[in-house]
């Protein structure tokens, strides 16, 4: 394999889709990657699965409070969230965070999430049909985590479309769909972290005065150690909550639905096999990778695949090249509905395993389900938009339009 150049930190080599290259040369050369940057010395970049499991499951070695991402605080070396936000927070604070937050995605929970969600892609798809296509990354998509910010927060479909929008610019801050190019993008990054912080403060006034069933309700009562929350826990987990929430699987329906179009084979599987959607959505996860990577940071010496990883250095786990790695998968660059097993990484591994996994496994399965259902089936209409970000790997912009089963367009009879 030809050795292409590597930049992790380009944020345009993702737009472009360069980024597998990239990382599956690494994957088979330099699994354990130091990547110069030209201002803070640089970073490990991880891209085996194998080495990538050892640091997720490591919470000795390695700490979650420098922050989810690199470059996420505006003239801090040290996350603002750190010990504060559950996905910056190490043992055994994370523990009794990770344990209030819980409630917000049990069963009861992930029904009302299910039932709102339903209705919400449902009434999308309908006009979608109506008017013979759409654009899915704007019309169908943030349904998702709209009916889930609705059901965990007791928020209106209007706020929850607010929130999402401030939640796409806080993670497109590097987009200029999102932000003013020229612009300062950590001052723009802190800039929305504010509004976010606004809005959930204004719901929090309302709670206060008017509990409900509701998760900010539930952590209004909640207690650490015999103490209360204080109001920067409730706002920077909710803020956890709605990042991570909104992000990742309305980006992973996109890539979702691209995926399924490119491979029109697996389209007819799907819609032809109704027992195949758990293991649908689980591909369609292990192929977008949306989360593209987390940060770590090394509190003591530590080897990792025969080099040595120096205390305080930063170190990258890249979700989306362990989901690649032919020695865990078989033939991983096949697009396989009815791969098992398939123990991808998008969700992470270990104690800081994402606590929204099921309800993002609902939400998809709703959406995937829906889509196997219709009566026609889409097709790409013009050119796929992609987010500017080496954090998240979304789709702006996914215009389709809708055929019949002859492959003739226009509106279903």
């Amino acid at each position: 394999m030809t050795r292409p150049v590597v930049d992790l930190t380009d944020p345009d080599r993702f737009v472009r889709q360069e980024h597998h290259a990239m990382l599956a040369w690494l994957r088979e050369n330099d699994p354990v990657h130091w990547h110069e940057t030209g201002q803070d010395g640089g970073f490990w970049a991880l891209t085996g699965y194998e080495d990538i499991s050892q640091v997720y499951l490591d919470h000795t070695d390695f700490s979650s409070e420098s922050g989810p991402m690199l470059g996420g605080s505006f003239r801090s070396e040290k996350d603002p969230s750190a010990g504060l936000m559950m996905v910056a927070t190490d043992l055994p604070r994370h523990r009794m965070i990770r344990q209030q937050l819980h409630w917000a995605f049990g069963q009861d929970m992930l029904r009302k999430v299910m039932e709102q969600v339903t209705r919400l892609v449902t009434a999308a798809l309908e006009r979608a049909l109506a008017d013979g296509g759409c654009d899915f990354a704007t019309d169908v998509a943030p349904e998702l985590p709209a009916g889930a910010v609705m059901a965990i927060t007791g928020v209106s479909y209007e706020d929850a479309h607010e929130l999402i929008g401030m939640t796409r610019r806080m993670i497109g801050f590097r987009d200029p769909h999102f932000a003013d190019p020229a612009e300062d993008e950590r001052l723009v990054l802190a800039m929305t972290q504010a509004d976010i912080f606004e809005f959930f403060a204004e719901v929090l006034r309302a709670r206060r005065k008017n509990p409900g069933p509701d998760l900010i309700s539930r952590l209004l009562k909640a207690e650490m150690n015999g103490r209360a929350w204080t109001e920067d826990e409730i706002l920077y987990n909710c803020m956890n909550i709605a990042v991570g929430g909104n992000e990742t699987s309305s980006y992973t329906a996109c890539s979702g639905l691209e995926a399924l179009i490119g491979h029109p084979e697996q389209y007819a599987e799907l819609r032809h096999k109704p027992g195949l959607l758990d293991s649908a959505v689980n591909e369609i996860l292990r192929w977008s990778s949306t989360n593209l990577y987390v940060r770590r940071g090394a509190l003591r010496d530590v080897e990792v695949g025969g080099r040595t990883i120096r205390s305080g250095d930063v170190v990258t786990l890249w979700n989306a090249s362990a989901n690649r790695d032919a020695k865990q998968f078989t033939d991983p660059e096949t697009f396989d509905l009815a791969r098992t097993p398939n123990r991808h990484l998008s969700y992470g591994a270990g104690l800081h395993r994402c606590i929204g996994a099921m309800l993002a496994q609902t939400e998809l399965s709703v959406v995937f389900r829906a889509i196997a259902d219709l009566p026609v089936t889409a097709a790409l209409s013009g050119p796929v938009q992609r987010l500017r970000s080496n954090f998240i790997n979304g789709t702006t912009s996914l215009p389709v339009t809708f055929h019949d089963r002859n492959g003739t367009g226009g509106r279903p009879e």
